[in-house]
């Protein structure tokens, strides 16, 4: 999460909206990104939906069974689907979000049995810290 937070950062010094993600497998970083909305004018540009298509590159298959996704900020109705679509066997993430987040506080996509695939969610890791990264960012922007 700690690698997740560091992207956070560099998506902040790029005037995006700081959030960061990063795909692990085995113990190993496969992919590590952040949002990049801005820079590529594109609005999946999300932070975990370009760290899945790096894993997926890095690992020839767009199955990621054995990976984890790690973001600090829970991922949208978008990212989340793509977690489920890509068969990720976990998402970890730091801050909740309350008004659209879809790994628990809003909706629960990757806990919904009518769906093909399910998989672990562990929510609040390092949520404080996460949390405060976006704080920080929005605060003079309001």
């Amino acid at each position: 999460m700690r690698l997740a937070l560091a992207e956070a950062r560099k998506a902040e010094a790029e005037d995006e909206v700081p959030v960061g993600a990063v795909v692990v497998v085995d113990g190993e970083v496969i992919a590590s990104e952040h949002n990049r909305r801005e820079q590529l004018q594109d609005p999946t540009a999300h932070a975990e939906l370009l760290a899945l298509r790096t894993a997926s590159a890095a690992l020839g298959t767009w199955r990621l069974t054995n990976a984890v996704l790690y973001v600090t900020l829970e991922p949208c109705p978008m990212c989340a689907g793509a977690a489920v679509a890509a068969r990720l066997g976990g998402v970890v993430f730091g801050a909740a979000d309350y008004k659209g987040g879809a790994c628990g506080s809003l909706y629960n996509l990757c806990s919904d049995p009518r769906l093909n695939h399910e998989l672990a969610v562990t929510p609040g890791v390092l949520e404080e810290e996460s949390a405060t990264v976006l704080k920080e960012y929005f605060l003079p922007r309001r």
